[in-house]
C-alpha cells in the first residue's frame, strides 16, 4: 500500500463516510464524489444547482491541489445529476473552471444522491507535471477564486 496516497484537503468537506477524500495512485488521482457541502459547516449549499455546481467544482479543485494535481491535469469527470434540466446551468458554471482542454465527461441522471442535493461530480487527474494536452493548450487552471 506504498504506493497508495489518501489526500484531505480543509478547502472541501470532510467524508461523509469510510472513504477517503481522494487516492493519488499510480500516476494518478482519484477524487471521490463531491457534493456542495459547505467545508466550514458540513451543510449543504443554498442556491439552486448552479450555486451548488460551484462549490462541487471548488471542492474538486481544493483537493486536487492538496494533492499536487489540479483542474489543468483532470482527464475525466462523471456528473451524477437528479434532474437533467439543470444540465444547461451546470454547463455553464463548469466551463468557467475548465477553460481550456476540457476533460472526457459523463453526466447520467440519478434519482437521488447523498443529502438531497442535486449534483455530485468525480474525477481523475494526472498526478504530477504540466497541463494535460498538447504543448501550450494548457489554459485549464484555477477555476474562480
Amino acid at each position: 500500500m506504498d504506493d497508495l496516497k489518501a489526500i484531505t484537503s480543509g478547502g472541501a468537506p470532510a467524508a461523509i463516510g469510510p472513504y477517503s477524500q481522494a487516492v493519488r495512485a499510480g500516476g494518478f488521482v482519484f477524487v471521490s464524489g463531491q457534493i456542495p457541502l459547505d467545508p466550514a459547516t458540513g451543510q449543504v449549499v443554498g442556491g439552486g444547482i448552479a450555486a451548488q455546481a460551484d462549490r462541487v467544482l471548488r471542492s474538486l479543485q481544493a483537493i486536487l491541489e492538496a494533492s499536487g494535481s489540479g483542474l489543468d491535469r483532470v482527464v475525466k469527470t462523471t456528473v451524477f445529476l437528479t434532474d437533467l434540466g439543470g444540465f444547461a446551468e451546470v454547463n455553464e458554471v463548469y466551463a468557467r473552471f475548465f477553460t481550456g482542454l476540457p476533460p472526457a465527461r459523463a453526466t447520467v441522471q440519478v434519482a437521488a444522491l447523498p443529502r438531497g442535493v442535486g449534483i455530485e461530480i468525480e474525477a481523475v487527474a494526472l498526478a504530477t507535471g504540466g497541463s494535460v494536452g498538447e504543448e501550450g493548450a494548457g489554459g485549464r487552471g484555477p477555476g474562480p477564486r
